[in-house]
């Protein structure tokens, strides 16, 4: 068995998305496809890289459209664009994107909020937009936002998930991507939920998505991956948090699980490349940087033989 089974976990990072979806100051085209393009580079398998939401109501989505026209198709191969009805998926994939996160809440009160309507009313719409992502050639996820607490409800109830994960309109979803929104899941939480996805739902790759609102979000993370997960996802600097979920705080780090994991790719050149574009972006957006990487990537007496370079 290997001494670190978190090594085979894939990372999505999600910055481009849920990591800006907050910030006051926006990101043009050019920054945004520039970052993707270090982030691919760097090694970081899958990204997050925009928003269909309404630019109305979420600003710094507003050009997500231009990034994914500007992304070449081996680039968006490996790309991902939250989704809410069908008629977002006929969008983006005019603009030639693939891969799309089709996200619904479990509690009805936060995808009112979040979307508008019931999640019974999302789930009803999903059979359309699995058949315009078979038409673009893409994948598509079944993303469950406040998988276990709802800003305006509280606890939300496990069965009340697998259910969900469970009804055959969500059929043709390559990936579930069970979300901690608030980030008030503890280890324990995570690993029974995201068991129970594995052995009583369709077999599908899991997705962990979790927010670091309690600290815990590397740890949840490891605990979901234990559990069954193979994908986790992540923002530079913890950035980011959701716009219609009071009490959100910001992803869990990028960095941090990065580091934590420890993924065959990764070196320590790339990781300190990672960590330098997160400082960078952080200071540009004028965003407090959460991730522990800014202070232990300098540190003199490094816990571990595996160090980032001296020159960070």
């Amino acid at each position: 068995m290997s001494q670190n089974p978190t090594t085979d976990a894939r990372l999505r990072d999600v910055t481009l998305r849920d990591g800006l979806q907050l910030t006051g100051k926006l990101l043009s085209t050019d920054r945004k496809v520039a970052l993707a393009r270090e982030l691919l580079a760097a090694g970081v398998p899958e990204l997050e890289i925009g928003s269909m939401a309404r630019g109305d109501l979420v600003p710094p989505m507003a050009n997500t459209l231009e990034v994914i026209e500007a992304l070449t198709p081996e680039e968006l191969e490996r790309s991902w664009v939250w989704v809410a009805t069908p008629r977002h998926i006929e969008k983006a994939a005019a603009a030639g994107a693939k891969n799309f996160q089709y996200c619904l809440s479990v509690s009805d009160a936060h995808n009112q909020a979040n979307i508008g309507r019931t999640t019974d009313t999302s789930l009803a719409a999903m059979p359309d937009a699995v058949a315009l992502t078979r038409e673009a050639g893409g994948r598509i996820q079944l993303c469950l936002a406040t998988s276990f607490t709802c800003p305006f409800d509280g606890q939300v109830d496990p069965d009340r998930v697998i259910q969900i994960a469970n009804d055959p309109r969500a059929e043709g979803a390559a990936d579930i991507v069970i979300c901690d929104t608030l980030g008030q899941a503890h280890p324990g939480q995570v690993s029974s939920l995201i068991s129970r996805v594995a052995t009583e739902t369709p077999q599908r790759e899991i997705v962990f998505h979790g927010h670091d609102t309690w600290g815990a979000g590397v740890t949840n993370s490891i605990a979901a991956v234990l559990a069954g997960a193979s994908i986790v996802d992540g923002a530079l600097g913890g950035l980011g948090g959701c716009p219609f979920a009071p009490g959100a705080s910001g992803n869990t780090a990028t960095e941090d699980l990065l580091f934590a994991m420890r993924p065959e790719w990764l070196t320590p050149a790339a990781f300190a490349q990672i960590v330098r574009e997160s400082e960078a972006l952080l200071d540009d957006l004028g965003e407090p940087n959460r991730s522990k990487a800014r202070q232990g990537a300098r540190s003199k007496a490094p816990a571990f033989e595996w160090v980032v370079p001296a020159s960070l």
